[in-house]
């Protein structure tokens, strides 16, 4: 085959959406360890998807890519800033990617000067708090810092104002037009809400499969992150979840939950062992990525629980 058509042949190959922003937590190292505990009908069955806290969406796009049975999606998020970014990839994508050039080409063009860049960071991060901006700059924001922050963490205070500090990457891609429109063309057949996880009851279908990534409960005193809105998870809304998992399965939903493995770190720690002892719990092995010091970073249990 010429250079041409292989040129021509891999332009024309379906470009599959995947997660457009970096998130604590996101589901992509565990994609094999999830497909291997879904339930073993899951690709003969028409399937209603709801992923009650959806972040950067991971498990939501592998499965519209590799599972066609899946008629319908509805995700979740109680960070609105998140879904609004979702709303306006799926409804004005082409806008967005304008905008996000142009933040790009800016961002690239100070890069020879860290000082300029470094004050390029905090005005768009001091404009993105004032929340002055239309929708569209607001969502190009949102990405832009979310590339360019330090980790790719998503972190607000008590006011709600993203005080990540930025990054030390050198050519961090702010705008990839080929994903935004593939995410686009996925986003077609999900539906979007933004508030308290409990609500997508309200929206499954007869036959709908849930999976829940909650924030992590913290391993230690010291190794909280769950500040991805104004409202702390706390151990309190762990229960409540619980709560909810085991009245979707009265209901006969089947559902898959990940959480971390608090007991891998204190041997006396059973909590989740406890609050779960109803449904089945499996410890796999992944790796912890946000952590300000290198050595601390490194694999660990998580769990993977299902009520089928």
């Amino acid at each position: 085959m010429s250079k041409q058509n292989t040129a021509s042949a891999k332009k024309n190959k379906l470009i599959q959406a995947k997660p457009f922003l970096k998130w604590a937590g996101g589901k992509t190292q565990l994609i094999d360890e999830i497909e291997k505990k879904l339930p073993e009908n899951f690709n003969h069955k028409k399937y209603t998807f709801v992923e009650p806290f959806v972040g950067s969406g991971a498990v939501l796009f592998w499965l519209l890519n590799n599972y066609p049975t899946i008629e319908k999606a509805i995700i979740n998020d109680a960070n609105c800033d998140l879904i609004n970014t979702y709303k306006t990839i799926s409804a004005r994508p082409k806008e967005l990617i304008s905008i996000l050039s142009s933040l790009q080409q800016e961002y690239y063009s100070l890069k020879e000067n860290q000082n300029k860049q470094s004050e390029y960071y905090y005005n768009k991060r001091k404009l993105y708090n004032s929340r002055k901006s239309d929708k569209i700059t607001q969502t190009a924001l949102f990405i832009f810092l979310n590339r360019t922050c330090y980790n790719g963490l998503y972190r607000v205070n008590r006011n709600n104002e993203f005080n990540v500090p930025m990054g030390s990457y050198k050519n961090p891609k702010i705008c990839d037009p080929e994903n935004i429109l593939a995410v686009n063309k996925a986003l077609q057949k999900v539906e979007l809400l933004c508030g308290d996880f409990e609500q997508t009851r309200n929206y499954a279908g007869d036959n709908s499969f849930f999976y829940f990534d909650p924030p992590y409960k913290p391993l230690n005193n010291t190794s909280s992150f769950n500040a991805y809105a104004i409202d702390v998870f706390d151990d309190q809304q762990q229960v409540r979840l619980k709560n909810f998992c085991s009245k979707l399965d009265s209901l006969g939903y089947q559902w898959m939950l990940s959480n971390s493995d608090v007991n891998d770190i204190d041997k006396n720690n059973n909590f989740f062992d406890e609050l779960y002892r109803d449904f089945h719990i499996k410890r796999i092995k992944a790796t912890r990525r946000i952590n300000s010091k290198a050595d601390k970073r490194g694999e660990l249990n998580e769990l993977l629980i299902t009520n089928y």
